[in-house]
């Protein structure tokens, strides 16, 4: 069984343990987390300090901000040296931040996270005790050893019968005593990891991917379909309505095939028609080509009732969160349509430039009472904007109006 962190080094046989590494990789994470717990101490300390003595000048509360932020370094810290005595890579549970967001939209995302609080108490666990243990451990183990070398400085008036045999002790001793060494920093490990990723987060993460995986796939089945769908069979549906417009043309009017041809060629508009909705429920094809704006502009023109545009965007948005963002809209314009009775309703789309987040509404002056567990849709545009990490609310008293706001953060694609 292959091993992958201390603990499991400890079921090794005596003789394969000690010609691994795993005692000198465990001994480096017992003295850097002694060294790194004492350098935190410090760091606080004189953070508190200089934030107590420029408290006057405002300046001073970055001192008292960073000292709560302190937990993020540590814990950067602390995945890197978990790697010494665990394979096993933990990964960061932070949001990430837009790039380009500011240090003011960065500040306000980590003050506002679990994960920053979280850091911040194994911070302060580890500097206040898991350091001083640390110490403990290596100091205990330094001092047997060291006692069993130099028994012959230390005991110089005994006989050789007595400081050889002591002296003869330090060998097996120093091998007993790398157990408690790996035991110790295998617990020390479990600990840190248990604090700063518990498992439900580690599996909430794996699922959070996992759908944004299934997402991107189901995207790009999308936009295969309606490529498929706009070359192919909406092209011979036109071929097919020039024809017989064109056939009817030829026959004599009144006569029964003339008429048979008109059905047929009404049917096949018809059919046209249901396909290029179809196609545009599947994946507007404006969207691709022009844009968000343009995609809700054509939203709005087949609305049943009047519908007022804000939209202002600087540039493209990634492709996952302008079909998101045109969703989110189009649902919202149904429910719009079909259950407010609203004789109007107004769309703004902003791009929050501090933090790069798009900021969708959707007002209507209708009656208002809409109900998230009645399947308005409300539900299904929470699950869509969830996978990119976004938030909707809604606001919809009775007698109206009612308000669909939606947060979606605007990440760089992946290169």
């Amino acid at each position: 069984m292959p091993v992958r962190n201390a603990l499991d080094a400890l079921s090794l046989p005596p003789v394969d343990l000690f010609r691994s590494a795993w005692p000198w990789r465990s001994l480096a994470y017992l003295v850097t987390g002694a060294l790194l717990g004492w350098a935190t101490t410090a760091a606080v300390l004189a953070l508190l300090i200089v934030g107590a003595l420029l408290t006057a000048v405002v300046v001073g509360v970055g001192g008292f901000v960073a000292v709560l932020l302190s937990g993020t370094v540590v814990a950067r810290l602390e995945r890197r040296r978990l790697r010494l005595v665990d394979d096993a890579e933990m990964p960061d549970t932070h949001r990430p931040v837009p790039a380009g967001a500011g240090w003011r939209a960065w500040l306000r995302i980590r003050l506002r996270e679990e994960a920053t609080w979280r850091e911040l108490a194994y911070a302060a666990l580890s500097a206040s005790l898991l350091c001083w243990m640390d110490a403990i451990v290596l100091g205990g183990v330094a001092y047997l050893v060291a006692i069993s070398l130099g028994a012959p400085w230390a005991i110089n008036d005994e006989p050789a019968t007595t400081t050889v045999p002591v002296m003869l002790i330090a060998g097996p001793l120093s091998v007993i005593l790398a157990y408690p060494v790996i035991a110790w920093a295998g617990a020390r490990a479990a600990m840190a990891r248990a604090m700063l990723v518990p498992r439900s987060d580690e599996r909430l993460i794996e699922v959070t991917r996992s759908r944004a995986r299934l997402v991107d796939a189901f995207e790009v089945e999308r936009r295969r379909i309606e490529r498929d769908l706009h070359d192919g069979a909406q092209q011979r549906l036109v071929a097919l309505s020039i024809q017989l417009g064109m056939a009817r043309l030829e026959l004599p009017a009144g006569s029964p095939a003339a008429a048979a041809v008109t059905d047929a060629h009404d049917l096949a508009k018809q059919a046209l028609t249901d396909l290029r909705e179809l196609i545009r429920g599947v994946h507007p094809k404006v969207l691709t080509d022009r844009g968000l704006a343009a995609a809700v502009g054509e939203l709005a023109s087949i609305a049943p009732i009047p519908i007022t545009l804000d939209i202002t965007l600087p540039e493209r948005l990634p492709p996952a969160v302008e079909m998101t963002a045109y969703f989110v809209v189009a649902e919202a314009l149904t429910n719009v349509a079909k259950h407010s009775g609203a004789g109007q309703a107004l769309v703004t789309v902003r791009e929050a430039p501090t933090d790069r987040r798009l900021l969708l509404c959707v007002r209507d002056d209708g009656r208002g009472g809409a109900d998230a567990d009645a399947g308005s849709g409300l539900v299904g545009l929470a699950d869509r904007l969830a996978v990119l990490d976004g938030t909707v609310s809604v606001s919809s008293p009775p007698g109206g109006p009612t308000l669909i706001r939606a947060e979606i953060p605007v990440l760089p694609e992946p290169s």
